[in-house]
């Protein structure tokens, strides 16, 4: 398995948030990973399922590119139910 905070396996779209005033652009499995595992765990309590589940789809698709798909959409519903999109 590839490890997923380095992959540059690219996702479906580029997901452009805004972060303490700045505008972060999310494009990679990797950067979606670093991104969504630097934050402390009680950031995503309240989307523990959801954010578990994009973790484990990132992870695959570091492994597996033909998962980005699956990746891309774990890290949506997550980042829209988080209401950074």
């Amino acid at each position: 398995m590839s490890d997923p905070q380095n992959s540059e396996t690219p996702l479906r779209t580029t997901f452009k948030i805004k972060l303490n005033g700045d505008t972060l652009a999310i494009a990679t499995v990797g950067q979606a990973y670093q991104f969504l595992t630097n934050f402390k765990s009680v950031e995503w309590m309240e989307f523990r399922a959801l954010h578990e589940d994009a973790v484990a789809a990132l992870e695959g698709a570091a492994g597996n590119a033909m998962l980005a798909v699956q990746a891309t959409n774990a890290v949506r519903a997550l980042l829209v139910s988080a209401k950074l999109l």
